[in-house]
């Protein structure tokens, strides 16, 4: 399990998808299931392998246990890595989209689905 997981490293680069990289992880931790245990005591057990670099650096900088809730992973990790800014930043992008005027309808949408 923990290979599947480290093929699916998050390094903390800004080209990184931190959206992505928690689809991915998530993915695999629902192959999981043990008897009596909580999927989220499983992803909270997991995830500091799936991180690598400045991300790991990042988690194991929360003292012992003070991250006691996978929401609140997840909450703080994309917090750190998909800031407000970028989420301004997409939002202008999607808002200011346009069709150029040789491009077809076709070409236009795989673009925006780019």
């Amino acid at each position: 399990m923990t290979q599947l997981i480290q093929n699916n490293l998050f390094h903390g680069l800004p080209n990184e998808d931190p959206y992505a990289h928690l689809a991915t992880y998530i993915e695999i931790c629902n192959t999981i299931r043990l008897a009596g245990v909580p999927e989220d005591a499983i992803r909270l057990s997991l995830f500091s392998f799936s991180q690598s670099g400045e991300a790991k650096s990042w988690l194991h900088s929360f003292k012992g246990n003070s991250l006691k809730t996978w929401d609140e992973v997840v909450e703080k990790f994309l917090k750190k890595y998909f800031p407000e800014s970028k989420i301004a930043e997409g939002k202008a992008a999607i808002s200011s989209f346009h069709q150029f005027p040789d491009e077809s309808l076709r070409e236009a949408l795989e673009r925006f689905r780019g």
